[in-house]
């Protein structure tokens, strides 16, 4: 028996699922727009030398769309813990 309360439950769902699959395609296309300006600036054309050069290919990404706003993200010094062999 369908009532107008289960309606309102099933057009509820619904618009959650809008709403996430809108989030997501935000998201993705962020991203996509920060990978292209990471490319224009040649950040793809050789591999990353070391954690500084990884971790400003990571912010460009990262960053998206400000790019184009003038915002230029680098990482200039990058520490990694590497373990140490036991004694």
């Amino acid at each position: 028996m369908r009532t107008f309360a289960n309606e309102g439950r099933q057009m509820r769902r619904g618009g959650r699922s809008r709403i996430s699959s809108l989030v997501t395609v935000l998201v993705l296309v962020w991203l996509i727009i920060g990978a292209v300006a990471a490319g224009q600036r040649d950040y793809f054309g050789s591999a990353p030398t070391n954690c500084a050069s990884t971790g400003t290919i990571a912010v460009t990404i990262l960053a998206g769309p400000l790019n184009y706003l003038g915002m230029n993200p680098t990482v200039d010094d990058c520490k990694v813990d590497l373990p140490q062999p036991s004694p």
